[in-house]
């Protein structure tokens, strides 16, 4: 498993990519995470327009396992959902960075606990 560089991630295991020229922010699960869930066949997502706080929950995940919270990794406005992964959430578990995203967010308050790549690492190491 390896996670990618460029990205902060959170200890409920949500990654956060750097913003682009709008100040949005990309916002997914992790491949631990992804991998903890098992099949995911539900996605509950937060709407277009809403704010979103740093550490509070803003949708979930239904798996052929359980139910899991979906923390947001910071605060702002959510400015897109990846309809894509609505309609089919199996892209979660099989591309969590890139087609298995879930939200976009304008940042507007920058979070201080996220982790490094290296320190995501040693954090889910145990």
């Amino acid at each position: 498993m390896s996670n990618p560089q460029q990205l902060r991630y959170s200890k409920e295991h949500e990654w956060l990519s750097g913003a682009d020229e709008d100040g949005v922010s990309t916002i997914g699960i992790t491949e631990f995470a992804a991998n903890a869930l098992g099949d995911v066949v539900y996605a509950q997502l937060p709407a277009v327009g809403d704010t979103v706080t740093a550490g509070e929950t803003c949708g979930e995940l239904e798996s052929t396992k359980s139910v899991s919270d979906l923390y947001s990794p910071v605060t702002g406005e959510v400015t897109a959902i990846n309809e894509n992964v609505v309609d089919d959430p199996s892209l979660v578990n099989s591309e969590p960075f890139e087609g298995g995203w879930l939200f976009k967010v304008r940042v507007s308050q920058e979070p201080q606990d996220l982790f490094s790549a290296a320190e995501y690492d040693a954090h889910i190491a145990g």
